[in-house]
Formats: structure tokens, C-alpha cells, sequence
């Protein structure tokens, strides 16, 4: 019996033994789930925030988890660089501006910061704006320094045909700026942005066949894209712009100044809503009061409704239009009528 109870006991490792297993796997799962928790997102997902980063070049997954951290994208730079090294993606990280949300775990947020989705911003130009006011948008979003965006309307290179011949300076490439909705990469360069707009005005002239129909409408594709740009001004209305066009081109017909409010405001650098005797006065070759014929160029961003009246003018006697209060236009044929128009819609 004795000898029985020796052998079971000698069957039994000692009790430090037992411990030596037991406590060492204990500590490992305990490890893997704290692990597993620092992996999860920052922030639930009904409170999550997004938070731009930048990630510069060659930047080690360590040095990208502090970013992360800080920016509390992440709960552990440690373990997001443990991660990184075990799916073998240490390297893979691309360099880039992100909007990421803290609402993303650690694996969600490296998969962003390889598979490069950068931060991507929004802006929308509507029809009518000036190179200035362009340039107020794109600032106003952070994306471009005023300095260098003017510099690269002026000087930079771009391999479009319409705006070869046209003077270097701020005002180049007015007109030219398609209007309408881009997505740029935050951190994009300015004269990127630039030809971004270029790419959809040639675009818009391409689907429309413009420079035919300029052709045939007996005008340059810079006088198109300037009277285009003065009823992108002057009609609130689609539907009048062809009339618009049409009093233009009378009056030009007639060496009459074409006395377009629009351009007078160009002149001042302004968008006063009413323009004043005295403003008639100013000195510029843009002020259609003073000089006969179209400006020396466009005068804001015409869209696709413009540039087609501008080549398509109503056929008409009309030689005068003023604004009603409801933006709408009156025509008139004569001084006298126009004047009547005036006493009547301008008291």
C-alpha cells in the first residue's frame, strides 16, 4: 500500500513544477488579449471624428505610430508598429496627406496608409466666378498659397492651344477655369489644380464642337469665351442670354461701346450689385463705356450655357436691355424705348 501511494506520488510532478506551466500561459493569454484591445478602434463609431495626417516619405512604422498616437488615431504606436511588422507592411506605408477616422482600428487604419487612399477635398467653382475669386475659394479650403496660385496662373507651362498668345499675367487664363465640382488630393500643387480646370474646359470644348461653332458664328475662340463671360455676368436667366449676345453683337456691328455693367465692375476689382455714374469713370481698357468693342478678354468663368449663346445670338433689332427687379431683362430697339424701360424698372 505504501509503495502504491509512492509511485502515484512520484507519477506527480512536484507543485513548483505545476506553477512553472501554468502561470506562463496564463500571462500569454492575458498578453494576447490586451494585444487584441489595442487594436481596436479609438473612438466608437457613433463618435468618431476625422483628423488629417501627414506621413512624410521613408517615414518607419514606429515613427508612424507616435503620428498616430498623438493624433489619437490609434490607442498604441507600439503595437501599431508590432502589426505593421507581422502582416509585413513596415515598408509598404506610402507617403501622403490622409483624412482618417479615429472611429477605424489599427489594421483599418494601415490598410489606408498602404493601399495610399489620401486625404481627398472637394471644391466647387460656380459659373460666373473670376480668377480672384477662384483664388479666395481654394484658399479659404487650404489648399493653395494665394502667392504661388497667382504665380502659376501667370507663369506656369500649360500645352493648351487656346491660351497660347495670351499675355503672362494674373489675368491669363480668365474664362479658361471650367466651373464645377473637383476632387483634389489635399497637398496637390497649385499648377496641378490649374490644369485640373483646363482639362475640363478643352473637355467642354471638345463634347461641344466649339471651335466649329465659333468658326462658323465668324469669331475667334477668345472673343467666344469674353462674350461668353460678359452674359455669364449680366443674365440671371438662361433663356435671355442669346438675346444678350445678340444686343453685343449689334452694337459691335455698329461701333457702339457695348456699355456692359459687368466689365465696369471687372474694371473696379468689385461685385458691388449697383453700378454708379461715377463708376463709369474709370480707367481700364475693360470699362466697355469708354472704348468700343469687346474687352481685351474674358471677364469670369462662362459655363456651357454662355459659351453656346455666345456662338448662337438671337437674331434681332435689339440694341438695349436693362435689368427688372426680378433679374429678368427688358430689350429695347430704340434710345426712347430704353430710356421708358428705365424710368419704369430702375425708380
Amino acid at each position: 500500500m505504501d509503495r502504491y501511494k509512492k509511485n502515484i506520488n512520484a507519477s506527480r510532478p512536484p507543485v513548483k513544477y505545476r506553477y512553472y506551466f501554468m502561470v506562463p500561459a496564463g500571462f500569454f493569454c492575458l498578453a494576447v488579449i490586451i494585444l487584441l484591445g489595442l487594436l481596436l478602434p479609438v473612438a466608437p463609431k457613433g463618435q468618431a471624428i476625422e483628423v488629417v495626417v501627414t506621413v512624410l516619405p521613408q517615414s518607419p512604422a514606429g515613427q508612424v505610430g507616435a503620428l498616430l498616437q498623438q493624433k489619437k488615431l490609434v490607442r498604441s504606436a507600439f503595437v501599431f508598429s508590432l502589426y505593421a511588422r507581422y502582416k509585413g507592411m513596415d515598408g509598404l506605408i506610402k507617403a501622403g496627406e490622409y483624412s482618417l477616422s479615429n472611429g477605424l482600428s489599427t489594421p483599418e487604419v494601415l490598410s489606408e496608409l498602404v493601399n495610399g487612399r489620401l486625404a481627398v477635398q472637394s471644391f466647387t467653382v460656380p459659373e460666373g466666378f473670376t480668377t480672384a475669386q477662384i483664388a479666395d475659394l481654394l484658399v479659404s479650403k487650404g489648399l493653395v498659397n494665394r502667392e504661388r496660385f497667382y504665380w502659376a496662373v501667370a507663369n506656369e507651362s500649360y500645352s493648351y492651344s487656346f491660351i497660347k498668345g495670351i499675355s503672362n499675367t494674373e489675368k491669363r487664363l480668365e474664362g479658361y477655369l471650367f466651373p464645377d465640382t473637383y476632387q483634389v488630393f489635399r497637398g496637390c500643387s497649385e499648377s496641378s489644380i490649374i490644369e485640373m480646370m483646363l482639362q475640363r474646359f478643352e473637355k467642354e470644348i471638345d463634347e461641344l464642337d466649339y471651335l466649329a461653332q465659333v468658326q462658323k458664328a465668324g469669331l475667334t475662340l477668345h472673343q467666344a469665351v469674353t462674350i461668353a463671360s460678359l452674359l455669364e455676368r449680366e443674365a440671371v436667366f438662361d433663356a435671355e442670354k442669346s438675346f444678350i449676345a445678340g444686343v453685343i453683337l449689334n452694337r459691335m456691328a455698329r461701333s457702339m461701346p457695348l456699355q456692359v455693367d459687368a466689365t465696369v465692375q471687372y474694371a473696379l476689382g468689385t461685385h458691388q450689385p449697383k453700378v454708379y455714374y461715377k463708376d463709369l469713370q474709370v480707367e481700364s481698357p475693360y470699362n466697355t463705356y469708354r472704348t468700343c468693342g469687346l474687352p481685351p478678354g474674358p471677364i469670369a468663368m462662362p459655363g456651357r450655357a454662355s459659351l453656346l449663346a455666345a456662338v448662337k445670338p438671337a437674331t434681332t433689332s435689339y440694341l438695349y436691355y436693362v435689368a427688372r427687379p426680378d433679374g429678368s431683362h427688358a430689350f429695347a430697339n430704340t434710345l426712347d424705348e430704353h430710356n421708358s424701360h428705365i424710368e419704369r424698372y430702375l425708380q
